[in-house]
């Protein structure tokens, strides 16, 4: 599939959106002769991927994994789902942020600097290629290097890591496919960003079956207009947090909060206008902001969690993105679009 396609697929009418998709999850179920199961994360987009998948085939299982990262009410969302399968990590986001360090920036820029914070005489070649994007041949990749405006991050005073995701998440989910021989049906889309549209092109489309991870992601085509109508059209229930669906501008919105994922994680702050998701979580969740911002120690040269919090106000002074509401520039009302 190019670039081409993918365009003209997410230009379709919802409708026949609706159609595909329900022959890509008929697809992947018929290839697993059932032993399949929907990823689960409470969030808007993988709730329409559950209704749509068992509008087809009802006893199909919903995957939670709880790692406690997720906003109150995503999580009651989704364990008040029937027939959802609980998962827990093996390891707390304090001790993964200890062992392996803070996601801040993006999932790619992280690895990178994670990659040159811990040279070894086996990645000297990684860790040049990190810093200045030349490559064992000589040729320049742009891509492969850690911008010029987060250089500075390899001296920071804390580990910086993108692998959060795969202890707290991906982990706990292969263990389930080993010991139940189930494949996952998800609900990424191309749309979500720059890395899952590469993701889907390379892909070739919605199900992967020859592959050492097998996925289906019937919603890779659909954009986030089409979620919130999809929700709208079918009277959907879906976790509070998101607000109400309303039109605003020619486009559907969420009064509430966009996006849901980890509450903690730090990926793409950076970009957001204030009041960005900490300032937002500091009057919404204030409990939760108190604990993902406070605390924080230096132990042997390095910050890390503390007993009183995670010490995530540090690192969001340390790359310069704003964290409060200290002037209460934002009331309630505007946080949810009133």
């Amino acid at each position: 599939m190019d670039a081409k396609q993918l365009r003209d697929l997410q230009a379709l009418p919802l409708k026949y959106k609706i159609m595909i998709t329900q022959e890509r999850i008929r697809e992947w179920y018929e290839h697993w002769k059932g032993q399949v199961y929907v990823s689960f994360s409470g969030g808007k987009d993988s709730t329409v991927l559950l209704h749509i998948v068992r509008q087809l085939y009802p006893d199909v299982p919903a995957v939670f994994c709880d790692t406690h990262l997720e906003y109150p009410e995503v999580r009651k969302f989704a364990l008040s789902q029937p027939n959802v399968f609980r998962l827990k990590p093996k390891m707390t986001f304090r001790q993964v942020l200890e062992k392996y360090g803070y996601p801040v920036i993006s999932k790619r820029q992280a690895q990178y600097i994670r990659q040159i914070q811990n040279p070894t005489e086996k990645n000297a070649a990684t860790v040049r290629l990190r810093l200045t994007g030349i490559r064992s041949s000589g040729k320049y990749s742009g891509y492969s290097k850690i911008s010029d405006r987060w250089q500075y991050l390899k001296d920071a005073p804390f580990k910086i890591s993108e692998q959060c995701c795969d202890v707290m998440k991906k982990k706990p989910m292969d263990t389930y496919v080993r010991e139940t021989g189930r494949q996952p049906y998800i609900g990424t889309m191309a749309a979500d960003g720059a890395n899952r549209e590469l993701e889907y092109l390379q892909n070739g489309g919605c199900n992967v079956f020859e592959s050492g991870r097998p996925k289906s992601t019937p919603l890779g085509f659909w954009t986030e207009q089409d979620i919130l109508q999809y929700l709208k059209d079918n009277n959907l229930p879906y976790a509070k947090c998101y607000g109400r669906i309303c039109k605003r501008g020619g486009k559907l919105i969420t009064t509430g909060v966009n996006r849901t994922g980890c509450m903690f994680c730090m990926f793409g702050v950076h970009l957001e206008p204030e009041p960005n998701r900490f300032q937002r979580m500091q009057i919404t969740h204030p409990d939760r902001w108190a604990y993902c911002t406070g605390g924080g120690q230096m132990v042997n040269g390095k910050w890390v969690p503390s007993n009183k919090g995670l010490g995530i106000g540090f690192i969001l002074d340390y790359i310069g993105v704003p964290w409060k509401n200290d002037e209460g520039l934002w009331p309630m009302k505007e946080l949810i679009g009133m």
